[in-house]
């Protein structure tokens, strides 16, 4: 499986149609990530009609629908790619991506047509994902076999960068449209960004139709090689499926929680539980990822060099032993030290518990708001949370209300069972200033105080972030290219591939939130990743062979 060519320098018509594909690529991405950097306005707009909590939870998991669905994107565009050819399969996803995002900008909102805008918004954060399923596949396979022998890994690893360039462009046109709007951005001008995206698809359609089929697909198109049954070929014979489940639980699923970790995660937890401007956490995110980004040509191109295996592995095993809280190196430790030093000084001198019956206690996950919490426990640890402030659970005889101690303070809490809503309503009310009170007696801020953050700092530990997220992921589409055969390729990588970006990764950052809240450790929603890297660790280690002299052209 080996190859003995050596490296060859790019003609000008490989580079031209490489950067068409990537630029593409970019503007795809950019679609897809201003939903996400813009989650906490959506909730306000889309979902007004839940409590914030939930309601933040709820656009987190319509945010998450464009992932779930990406796996199928994958087997309906990944056929198509292994069928009729790369290009025109391109030119369908960026048409439906971009035509998606932009009737997001003219879609009413929740106080205008009700119920209706939820639903319409998740469907079309689903066709969002179909078509970023068809995509990612179809670019890195795309790439890959333009790219010269011995520099697949630095060519494709464009395509990586392209990701967290689109995120980069996406905060940027929120930061100027932000700027631009003032304070009328959360009531209209957040509609901006998606509006504009409607020029990105007409230069993204331009670029697309001035692109060649792939050399791969035109020789084994010519040599009469085609599959004819690209999904029965990929995962119905178990010689191609155990690979496709070894990309998946190897490689994948590990690199991508790595990803959402210190892109997504990070900036969600800059402005959800440290109550950073949400302003300033764009800048700082936008900062890191100006410093990080060309590390994914830097790892794609050490993947070419010294293999791609130990490049991947290598940044799973940094990102679990730096992830791990309450350690000297915990980076998110650090980012709460630096971004609100009040927050983690309260945290230490007045720890907060809540002593309640723990059968009582449910998990608190609510994204269809339909579940009423009306348990003492469950109401005090929806307050809690919502407030940003970590506690301990202590249980307590069975029927006891909850009972909230911050620091020396107790405040008893109450059962919503049984109430009339005016009731319920005044009670909820009077509890939650009895819990605001509190915690500002103790210390614990309303908002992180820009006077008191160390931004050099901060944007050091988010770059690490980044960096981490740039090794295990620079090299992972010459990889997954690597591991199947050209007539079934397009097909086999993306599915391994949209099942851990789309399902293990971009379910994070709802998973990661609804164990804060059921825990009451703002650092405990750190585990899923950590667990799921140290899984995909063991597996790649073990079982995955390395693939950086395969020769692709050949693969029959």
């Amino acid at each position: 499986m080996s190859t003995a060519h050596k490296a060859t320098p790019m003609t000008a018509e490989e580079r031209k149609v490489i950067f068409a594909s990537s630029l593409g690529t970019v503007f795809e991405w950019y679609d897809f990530f201003l939903y996400g950097s813009l989650a906490a306005i959506i909730a306000k707009q889309f979902f007004s009609g839940l409590d914030s909590g939930s309601a933040f939870i709820f656009a987190l998991l319509a945010f998450a629908a464009g992932f779930i669905v990406r796996p199928f994107g994958a087997l309906v565009f990944g056929r198509l790619g292994d069928l009729i050819g790369r290009k025109y399969t391109f030119l369908v996803t960026i048409l439906i991506m971009g035509g998606a995002t932009f009737v997001v900008g003219c879609l009413p909102n929740y106080a205008t047509i009700g119920v209706t805008a939820p639903v319409i918004l998740i469907s079309l954060r689903m066709l969002q994902g179909l078509a970023l399923g068809g995509e990612y596949g179809g670019a890195a396979t795309y790439v890959a076999e333009h790219s010269p022998a011995g520099k697949r890994g630095a060519y494709t690893s464009w395509i990586q960068m392209t990701a967290t360039i689109g995120l980069f462009l996406s905060l940027l046109v929120i930061l100027f449209t932000r700027e631009f709007t003032g304070p009328d951005f959360d009531v209209w001008g957040w509609r901006v960004p998606f509006l504009v995206s409607i020029a990105l698809l007409a230069v993204s359609v331009w670029i697309r139709l001035s692109m060649n089929e792939s050399p791969a697909f035109k020789k084994m198109k010519e040599e009469g090689k085609l599959s004819k049954a690209p999904l029965t070929e990929s995962f119905g014979q178990w010689k191609n499926l155990k690979v496709v489940l070894l990309a998946l639980f190897g490689l994948v699923a590990g690199q991508a929680v790595v990803w959402y970790t210190g892109q997504f995660y990070a900036l969600f937890y800059l402005t959800q539980v440290l109550k950073v401007d949400p302003k300033t956490a764009n800048l700082l995110m936008t900062a890191a990822l100006v410093i990080g980004t060309p590390f994914f040509v830097v790892f794609g191109s050490l993947s070419d060099k010294i293999g791609r295996k130990v490049v991947i592995m290598s940044g799973l095993l940094l990102a679990i032993i730096l992830y791990i809280p309450n350690t000297p190196v915990s980076i998110f430790n650090g980012i709460t030290h630096f971004a609100n030093p009040a927050l983690e000084k309260a945290m230490a001198t007045a720890p907060a518990t809540i002593t309640a019956d723990v059968n009582e206690c449910s998990f608190q996950f609510n994204p269809t708001g339909t579940s009423k919490f009306t348990s003492s426990c469950d109401i005090a640890k929806q307050v809690m949370a919502s407030n940003s402030a970590s506690y301990t659970t202590i249980p307590a005889p069975a029927g006891s209300v909850a009972v909230v101690k911050i620091g020396d303070v107790e405040i008893p809490g109450y059962s919503a069972k049984g109430l009339d809503p005016a009731e319920a309503k005044a009670k909820d009310a009077e509890f939650k200033k009895a819990i605001r009170d509190a915690l500002t007696k103790e210390g614990y801020p309303v908002k992180a105080d820009p006077a008191q953050m160390n931004y050099v700092m901060l944007v050091i530990l988010l770059s690490i972030l980044v960096i981490l997220a740039t090794m295990s992921y620079g090299p992972i589409a010459a990889m997954l290219v690597e591991m199947f055969p050209t007539r079934i390729r397009y097909t086999s990588m993306s599915l391994p591939y949209h099942i851990g970006n789309g399902w293990f990764g971009g379910l994070l950052p709802t998973i990661s939130f609804a164990l804060v809240a059921q825990n009451g450790n703002i650092y405990y929603g750190l585990w899923y990743p950590i667990i799921i890297a140290a899984m995909t660790l063991v597996i790649g280690v073990l079982f995955v062979r390395e693939t950086k002299d395969v020769d692709i052209l050949n693969m029959d």
